[in-house]
């Protein structure tokens, strides 16, 4: 044993959980069976079935360690912590979850609110959601800042929406799951403040959906031919869309749902996203993802190289292509296979 975990786990595919000894202080049952079934996909090659085992097990609140064909697993999760009688939660899996629940509004809007006063104010006031009745708001504060802190305090007084107190600072992803968690709409709307709205951009979203082939409707467009460049499309039906607006069933997410929160940084989050909502299957018709334009005042975040985030970009590329690299049958206009691209240079 190692810190009261499984120092090492081999997968032996003879070998139960039962066999496993467990102690109080390790993780439960359910969690070692689910990193031994990961780890019997590793070692058949399922990587989208290890992914996505990984994703639940650390959606619960483990890191899987890979050590070899070993493993170990570590707690993951921060500490909640109360503030003035405030819950600021430390993980996004310690939100008390309500897609256990049947859906209670026509949709459902989360946003992660900005880092700047001026600018959640702004997105509050242009986002203004009181002629749309069936409409809930879950705004996540993401660990903000004093004068941000305040502006939110006051929209939680008047109640124009429910805050979730994040008490130290998650990735995209993270943050976003954190409010996830809370959505009681039919339809979610995930926005970010790149969205800028300068009007309704809910109502275009939800009727975009209202057709059962789109899975993902959204502000800003991506194609590619190849799954490793992307460049701005639409609007119509695109391969992907960018972060920041973004539109899904809440039946989707509780079904192929939580984000992976390995994700570093938005770039390759959204096309991720988008792909794991159309997907239905490699021999099976995919949905659509929809580009549509709404009344936003932003444009999606440009490839900008920042050698401080070079580690952190290829490691979200290389969490995309692992998943979807070879699914060339969900792009629109795939590369010849085995062909050289200006896109894939």
């Amino acid at each position: 044993m190692h810190g009261g975990y499984p120092a090492r786990v081999s997968p032996d595919p003879t070998r139960s959980i039962e066999d496993v000894p467990i102690s109080p202080e390790d993780p439960p049952g359910a969690i070692q069976r689910l990193a031994l079934r990961r780890a019997d996909a590793r070692a058949r090659r399922a990587w989208a079935d290890a992914d996505r085992l990984r994703t639940e097990i650390e959606a619960a609140g483990w890191n899987v360690i890979d050590q070899g064909t070993d493993f170990h697993l570590e707690p993951a999760v921060a500490p909640d912590v109360i503030e003035d009688g405030q819950v600021r939660y430390g993980s996004s899996v310690s939100v008390p979850s309500r897609l256990t629940e049947p859906a209670t509004d026509t949709a459902s809007v989360v946003l992660v609110a900005p880092d700047r006063r001026e600018a959640l104010r702004r997105a509050l006031g242009d986002l203004d959601l009181s002629s749309r009745p069936g409409t809930s708001l879950i705004i996540v504060a993401n660990a903000p800042d004093a004068e941000v802190t305040e502006a939110l305090a006051d929209t939680e007084t008047a109640g124009s929406g429910e805050v979730l107190w994040l008490g130290q600072r998650l990735s995209p992803a993270a943050a976003a799951n954190a409010g996830l968690r809370r959505a009681t709409g039919s339809v979610i709307v995930l926005l970010d403040e790149r969205t800028g709205p300068t009007g309704d951009v809910v109502t275009p979203l939800i009727e975009a959906l209202a057709d059962r082939s789109v899975a993902v409707a959204g502000a800003f467009g991506l194609d590619s031919v190849d799954m490793r460049r992307w460049t701005p499309a639409g609007p119509g039906r695109v391969d992907a869309l960018a972060w920041g607006a973004l539109a899904f069933r809440r039946e989707d997410l509780v079904a192929r749902g939580p984000l992976d929160e390995r994700f570093h940084l938005r770039r390759s989050l959204g096309p991720w996203w988008s792909l794991v909502l159309r997907d239905e299957g490699p021999d099976s018709g995919s949905r659509h993802a929809l580009a549509i334009a709404l009344p936003s005042g932003s444009s999606p975040e440009p490839e900008v190289d920042d050698p401080s985030l070079a580690r952190a970009t290829k490691r979200d590329f290389y969490r995309l292509i692992d998943r979807f690299g070879h699914r060339y049958d969900l792009l629109r206009s795939p590369a010849p296979r085995g062909g050289a691209t200006a896109a894939g240079r």
